[in-house]
């Protein structure tokens, strides 16, 4: 039994149907807009559209961008010589609300995933070799720590350390904040192996 009228229940669909977005959350956005002024759903529809029309892949980097280069790589204050390949947009966004990297990135737009039919021709990847013969001297690998993560960094690694480019990895460990007895083997393994001097 329809609910709603079929208006709405499109509505609703459409919505559910956005990453991490329930259907409990789809209606009560899809009620938000309805109780909304028109003029501020037209200019949300009117901002969608344009985003959709307007945004790119940035030329060097190849994260989203509505210009040819993002302001990253637009930046002649950044440190060119040092390049940090994540995963996606939003690891890139994670890393500059830290406000203390100060090189410039590369997005793969993925990760190597057999299981997923996901190879190395899927990513970014010939992209990124590409820019290594524009001194670079360091590519530090930030893809997450998933099995998908950890096999795409091994593969980028092996495919630059023959041009001589000091290839680092994140280090990963214990959370700030959390209980080591909770916290699985692999994780400690990861925290012990990448201990600093203090």
């Amino acid at each position: 039994m329809d609910l709603y009228s079929g208006h709405i229940n499109k509505l609703i669909e459409e919505l559910a149907a956005l990453p991490g977005i329930g259907s409990k959350s789809a209606q009560r956005l899809a009620f938000h807009l309805m109780n909304m002024p028109g003029d501020k759903v037209n200019r949300l529809a009117q901002t969608i559209i344009e985003a959709k029309e307007n945004v790119r892949y940035c030329r060097e980097c190849f994260t989203l961008t509505d210009r040819e280069v993002c302001p990253v790589c637009a930046n002649a204050k950044r440190n060119h010589h040092l390049i940090m390949v994540v995963e996606n947009s939003r690891d890139l966004a994670a890393y500059e609300k830290t406000g203390k990297y100060e090189g410039v990135y590369h997005v793969l737009h993925g990760a190597i995933s057999p299981m997923l039919g996901i190879g190395p021709n899927d990513i970014k990847l010939k992209e990124l070799m590409s820019r290594l013969g524009e001194d670079v001297e360091e590519v530090i690998i930030a893809t997450n720590s998933s099995l998908e993560g950890e096999t795409t960094a091994m593969y980028i690694s092996k495919l630059i350390k023959p041009t001589g480019i000091k290839v680092t990895r994140i280090a990963s460990g214990v959370p700030v904040g959390g209980d080591l007895e909770y916290i699985d083997e692999v994780t400690l393994l990861r925290a012990l192996e990448g201990r600093v001097e203090i």
